[in-house]
């Protein structure tokens, strides 16, 4: 090869943007349907997975119970974490924002109750996710007005007390909720209605969430090729053909999408 052409090619190299390749990125994420679906599916497992593809990487998922696969990617497990807290402290470094959950009120629609702010819940009975007063803004300054007011586990235990007439109200990430209404309807012998028309107020600010990688540079082309994403309309797709799946309940109230 001559000379000026070896100096030629060396120089592309030189000046193609800067991109860390892998063959395959475990990301510790949590058990959080419809946000991640085992088989790698589910609207945050879309975003990431979309992200990462697009800078040359592919992904697998290693998902386990949310806050566990915090712990789990701290004691070396994973390349990266998802569905992480801005502000947590986390090995690794930290992306920018590229998710936002909703929390909010889910409520029976044929209540007639309205629940456009936290002072429309004193009296009622309420079930929030574990840790929602920590988590929530306001949401502590507001409980004791309640007329019972506990905070679950297992979230699917919040559709049955709310489809059982138990509760007056939810609150929690209405997609999530959705979701495990939908797993109701495919069991049988249940003694309520899981067909019962729900709706969602979303009474709170959005939650921001970050990834952490362990490598830098990896972590440098997710933010990169996610920017890249949201300016071609990719990310917005995404988000808006999974809040459609559950727009009976969500109405126009999640993120606006």
């Amino acid at each position: 090869m001559k000379k000026t052409a070896l100096f030629s090619v060396l120089l592309t190299m030189v000046l193609q943007p800067a991109t860390s390749w892998a063959d395959e990125i475990t990301v510790m994420a949590g058990n959080l349907p419809p946000m991640f679906l085992d088989g790698g599916g589910g609207r945050e497992a879309e975003l990431i997975t979309a992200a990462l593809e697009k800078c040359g990487h592919t992904v697998k998922f290693n998902i386990q119970p949310f806050t566990r696969h915090w712990e789990s990617f701290k004691n070396g497990q994973g390349d990266a974490v998802a569905t992480v807290p801005m502000g947590m402290p986390i090995d690794g470094t930290a992306t920018g924002v590229y998710i936002h959950y909703q929390n909010g009120v889910s409520f029976l629609t044929d209540s007639g109750a309205s629940y456009d702010g936290l002072p429309d819940l004193s009296g009622k009975k309420v079930i929030g996710f574990k840790g929602a007063e920590s988590i929530i803004p306001g949401l502590a300054d507001h409980t004791g007005s309640f007329a019972d007011y506990r905070e679950v586990t297992d979230q699917i235990t919040q559709s049955r007390s709310l489809f059982g007439g138990r509760v007056d109200a939810i609150i929690g990430d209405g997609m999530l909720f959705a979701e495990y209404n939908q797993q109701l309807r495919g069991q049988s012998d249940l003694r309520f209605d899981p067909n019962q028309s729900v709706s969602f107020k979303a009474v709170f600010d959005s939650s921001p969430y970050t990834m952490a990688f362990r490598d830098a540079k990896i972590a440098a082309d997710f933010d990169r090729c996610f920017k890249e994403l949201e300016t071609d309309g990719t990310v917005k797709a995404i988000n808006t053909k999974w809040v459609d799946k559950y727009r009976d309940s969500l109405g126009s109230s999640y993120l606006g999408y």
